[in-house]
């Protein structure tokens, strides 16, 4: 069974990882809490089974890489730029406020300058993953905070790349720092970093949109993790930098291209896989005793993480140009430390700066950390106002004032749209005429930005994994509408939103017989199938072209889908409608006809305009100001806009047109009327 230890420690690597994650997603935590904990678990300080650490660790690498190629496909100066303001400045003194009091606080503990300066670079950078989860949780990613946090968090990760450069120049040698052992490793750091961005920039971006051109989905795969990869290990092995600054390159410059959103998906579960592998590796590390021994240590550098970091940012708001609330939502997402402090940390050990149970202390701290972060999220508007009791703090705090957000935080009477997609944009075109108000629920982070500058209601966040449902108030929505063409996060999300609002209508999309069935079985009113809604079309068409009544092929069209697209007349509706089809008079219809200004029917009572005799077509409603006034008495007095619901062959349709018309734009004759909605309205 020898063989096999490393397909049994990745098997049960993922098993516990699962385990733990799903326990923590139970219990309310980020699942990071959930990795960590499944780590210490199959760990060599625990009792039960005991995972090879070296061979998870090397797996663990790839988890590195992906990380950081997808923080530099993700990269945005842009982002950067439009909060530098607050984020630039704000993010410097943080870190180096925080780096300075874990240094001062890891001297009084005895340890040496070294691992002292290591541990205040680790908690002075926070976790991507975590603030990400904590803003969308919130709802509060696209709001004028978010966008700051995040900014904040861009100058954090480049902050994280510098440290990972310098680390080992500073320390890999043993007589000291000299100009030679410092400047040739910076010299090839240089030479890689330029090489990339002007020979990389444009190689990597056409080799990939080439590929892309193939059509083979397994090619362009294969090169994105190739470019990944293999950029990572040429930097290390050939220029001497850290594994993380040649993906973060690599990703800087793949997304710049305009296979960049491709890119983005296709890399995701690898990106996913690894990391997990990744937090599980740093848990194994963790040694409960010594934490246990060392619990004073632990909660003394929790403290300073997450109290400590959350008054720095306070502070820092006093002079900074930003509003109260983004002050306390960036310090309530940055007052924890993650992914990257991990990858400082490793460093560290792998310098012989950082002893194995020093390292367990940062990890102690950035599980307690990670775990309590969801909580400052929901003690932050209680904070803000408390702070507002105080008016000349609040006033300092508060100097700029707050920015309208993306998205109204409490709309009633709305349409929520999961998607914005082709679908989806079209939905929001018909909304937007008929005036009706609506929030848009996108996962892709530059869509979803793109977009909110347009000025769309919008919520960015993963609807099928995350709490971004309940800040999109369903209870008092009139409708959800699901145009993920993913069936699996549809109806995640079809379960969340039903937990929301139980008695909400849904409309949702699926792609397959089975995914119909499902999706009914949630509770779905209307499940729409792409290409059975294209067949179901034809027969429409095909009917009305035979000049069957509109209402009765709609009632038709309504059963089939009702019946989950099946078309062997296995229900009473099908069958029903079908007999009403043949028994029905042919070549009558119902049409809407508004009255323009100058039509000759203007003033006139419908008595007076006598259509029926004139024309044969009958009125049965009309429409004015948005009520419907159905069979209206013949002394209706008719007025410009009224929109008419008539009934009628199309040839007499066609003359209520020439008669309706003004003078001067009377039809000539028309051949047929233009298709119109064929019921009356409620």
């Amino acid at each position: 069974m020898h063989h096999f230890q490393l397909l049994i420690d990745i098997a049960m690597a993922l098993v516990a990882a699962f385990a733990g994650g799903l326990l923590a997603r139970r219990l309310g935590l980020p699942t990071i809490v959930g990795y960590l904990l499944a780590g210490m678990a199959i760990g060599p300080f625990t009792p039960g089974f005991v995972g090879n650490i070296e061979d998870i660790s090397q797996l663990a690498e790839l988890g590195v890489i992906f990380l950081m190629f997808g923080v530099g496909l993700h990269f945005s100066l842009r982002d950067l730029w439009a909060v530098r303001s607050i984020a630039i400045p704000g993010a410097l003194l943080q870190m180096g406020i925080a780096a300075a009091l874990g240094f001062g606080m890891a001297q009084l503990w005895g340890w040496s300058i070294p691992a002292s300066l290591v541990l205040g670079l680790a908690i002075s950078i926070a976790s991507t993953v975590v603030l990400l989860r904590g803003l969308m949780d919130s709802g509060q990613l696209n709001t004028q905070a978010g966008q700051v946090a995040v900014g904040w968090l861009v100058l954090e990760d480049l902050a994280t790349i510098l440290i990972l450069v310098f680390l080992p120049v500073l320390f890999a040698g043993e007589g000291g720092i000299t100009w030679q052992s410092a400047g040739v490793p910076l010299l090839k750091a240089a030479v890689f970093v330029a090489a990339m961005l002007l020979i990389g920039g444009k190689l990597l971006p056409w080799l990939l949109t080439r590929i892309a051109f193939t059509g083979s989905r397994e090619l362009f795969i294969l090169a994105v993790v190739a470019a990944a990869v293999g950029t990572a290990i040429s930097s290390a092995e050939l220029f001497g930098v850290s594994l993380a600054l040649g993906a973060f390159l690599a990703g800087v410059v793949l997304g710049e291209s305009s296979v960049s959103h491709q890119i983005g998906a296709e890399v995701l579960p690898f990106r996913e896989i690894f990391a997990v592998v990744f937090f599980v590796s740093v848990g194994m590390l963790v040694n409960p005793s010594y934490l246990v021994a060392n619990a004073g240590q632990v909660l003394a550098l929790t403290a300073l993480v997450v109290v400590g970091k959350a008054v720095i940012t306070m502070l820092l708001g006093l002079v900074l140009p930003s509003s109260g609330r983004t002050i306390l939502v960036v310090a309530a997402g940055l007052s924890q430390i993650g992914e990257f402090s991990f990858i400082v940390g490793q460093a560290g050990v792998g310098l012989g700066i950082l002893s194995q149970d020093q390292y367990s202390l940062i990890l102690a701290s950035s599980l307690l950390a990670i775990v309590l972060n969801p909580l400052l999220f929901k003690l932050q508007p209680r904070a803000e106002a408390l702070i507002q009791r105080v008016p000349w703090l609040w006033a300092r705090l508060d100097r700029q004032g707050q920015m309208p957000d993306l998205a109204a935080p409490h709309m009633a009477d709305h349409v929520v749209i999961v998607g914005y997609g082709r679908v989806g944009a079209h939905i929001v075109t018909v909304l937007q005429r008929l005036e009706m108000p609506y929030l848009v629920l996108e996962s892709d982070a530059r869509r979803a930005a793109d977009f909110a500058q347009q000025g769309v209601p919008m919520l960015y966040g993963d609807a099928a994994n995350s709490e971004i449902l309940s800040h999109a108030g369903l209870a008092h929505a009139r409708a959800l509408v699901v145009t993920l063409p993913d069936e699996a996060a549809a109806e995640m999300v079809v379960g969340l939103a039903r937990r929301e609002a139980p008695g909400l209508p849904i409309i949702a999309r699926a792609a397959t017989q089975e995914g119909i069935t499902r999706l009914s079985a949630q509770g779905v009113q209307d499940v729409i199938h792409p290409e059975l809604e294209g067949g179901l079309e034809v027969v429409r068409h095909t009917l009305l072209t035979l000049g069957y009544p509109a209402t009765q092929v709609q009632a038709y069209t309504d059963a089939v889908r009702h019946d989950q697209y099946d078309t062997t007349l296995s229900t009473d509706a099908e069958r029903r409608s079908l007999d009403t089809l043949r028994k029905a008079m042919r070549g009558l219809d119902v049409a809407w006809r508004q009255l323009e200004p100058g039509s000759p029917a203007l003033g006139q009572s419908l008595a007076e305009a006598d259509m029926r005799a004139k024309t044969g077509a009958s009125v049965i409603a009309i429409i004015r100001e948005g009520q419907a006034m159905p069979n209206p008495t013949a002394d209706t007095s008719l007025r410009e806009g009224d929109i008419l619901g008539v009934i009628g062959s199309p040839d007499q349709i066609a003359q209520l047109d020439t008669l309706l018309a003004p003078p001067a734009s009377a039809p000539q004759q028309p051949a047929a009327p233009q298709q119109q909605p064929h019921t009356l309205p409620a």
